[in-house]
């Protein structure tokens, strides 16, 4: 008979039991999270016109969105390092799914900037809640692939967003867009609710019993998690602001109607944004066999390639513009599950969902929370291709903070084989 495995080994098997039925569901509704995020950008030039505002107005939706996502962001870390995290996803999930069903009330400017700051705590919630629970299902050197998976949704819910809002608009109006998204959000959320565990937390013997007030404000020397989550911000300035403006750039720039202008952004955005996720995750791996310091170099080549064919997507000849935003977003993406992996290893388990709000305040204040806006003043007062290219100045300073950071980036603990999966 088998002696019964140590505690030592049961921090390192590579996976819980109820794992891949958590990784299914949290994926799930991180897809739904981002189509619902994106559907304004692909609706905004309907939602311009209905309201009769300027760019630097449209900018000033995200922000509101964001200042709301980042204010509750310590308290959701708080929370999620104490209690358990299931019932909170659960609440965050029909919180979303409430927020669009609400879009049907939406008839002034004001209310709108309302709504979305509303659907901003929520999103902030599961964001901070469902990373650091998944963290606790796998051992260290499995989260990047876990970390990819989960981020997969990033590209696909946002191409289905600019499809699903382009589409659903140009026949019944902005507003249908938002309510058809909340049918499959809640029927996630009570999916999740039935079938997915509350794992143990994962625990090493260097890390404590419970955060204490030390302890948090140690994230702020640790130079690995810094090097992390700043470099991240970095990048999600540019990426953010691009996001948000780019179907509206495809229809005045390019000359597309909003139903096209959203299916090429959603086809370009889930072939190449996917395929970058994908390709990223497993360089990374592979690299990571070999240094730790993978998770960051990654994502820091990422950033540091996607600025050139940026440029020309912007500045270049009309014949370029798609090709170029093709290859731009499939480098971009390549540092999506890496970048989160090295967030989540740079801290320890005690500690997971405070870092990954951290994380989340740090993409959100230093990141797209303003870029939208900034984008807007600058289209307003000039032109639209200037405001897109000057965010293009942040992609060279991540991939700054990304080499910095990788010189103290942890060693990864390998995972022995893993029982047996959900």
């Amino acid at each position: 008979m088998l002696d019964p495995m140590t505690d030592a080994t049961k921090k390192r098997v590579g996976a819980a039991a109820g794992a891949t039925v958590a990784l299914v569901l949290l994926t799930s509704m991180n897809f739904v999270n981002y189509l619902d995020r994106y559907i304004l950008p692909a609706v905004q030039e309907q939602v311009k016109g209905e309201f009769h505002i300027t760019d630097a107005q449209i900018g000033s939706l995200t922000l509101w969105f964001f200042v709301a996502y980042v204010l509750s962001s310590p308290i959701t870390g708080f929370l999620g390092d104490r209690f358990p995290r299931k019932p909170m996803i659960v609440i965050a999930a029909l919180g979303i799914a409430a927020m669009n069903f609400l879009t049907a009330s939406v008839h002034s400017y004001m209310s709108l900037n309302v709504r979305h700051a509303a659907l901003g705590v929520v999103e902030a919630s599961f964001g901070i809640f469902a990373p650091a629970l998944l963290a606790d299902f796998y051992a260290e050197d499995r989260r990047n692939g876990v970390m990819t998976v989960f981020n997969i949704a990033i590209p696909v819910g946002a191409a289905m967003g600019y499809l699903v809002g382009g589409d659903i608009a140009a026949h019944h109006g902005w507003r249908m867009a938002f309510i058809a998204s909340a049918v499959p959000g809640a029927l996630i959320g009570l999916l999740i609710l039935f079938l997915m565990k509350e794992p143990a937390r994962r625990t090493g013997a260097h890390e404590k019993a419970k955060a204490d007030k030390g302890t948090v404000i140690s994230l702020l020397t640790n130079k690995a998690y810094l090097g992390a989550i700043l470099g991240y911000a970095a990048v999600t300035f540019s990426l953010g602001g691009i996001s948000w403006w780019m179907p509206s750039f495809l229809q005045r720039v390019d000359g597309r109607s909003i139903e096209t202008a959203g299916t090429i952004m959603g086809g370009i955005t889930v072939v190449c944004g996917l395929g970058g996720t994908i390709c990223g995750g497993v360089l990374a791996q592979w690299w990571s066999k070999k240094t730790g310091k993978a998770l960051y170099y990654v994502p820091a080549l990422s950033a540091a390639l996607a600025a050139p064919p940026a440029l020309l997507c912007f500045f270049g000849p009309k014949s370029v513009t798609l090709p170029a935003l093709g290859v731009a977003v499939f480098l971009i993406f390549l540092g999506t599950g890496p970048v989160n992996a090295a967030t989540l290893n740079a801290v320890p388990s005690n500690l997971r969902a405070t870092a990954m709000a951290g994380q989340l305040f740090a993409i959100h204040v230093f990141g797209d929370a303003f870029s939208p806006k900034l984008i807007g003043i600058v289209s307003d007062h000039s032109n639209l291709r200037l405001g897109l290219g000057l965010t293009l100045v942040t992609m060279v300073i991540a991939a700054v903070i990304f080499f910095i950071g990788a010189r103290y980036a942890p060693k990864l603990e390998h995972s022995i084989e893993a029982p047996a999966a959900a």
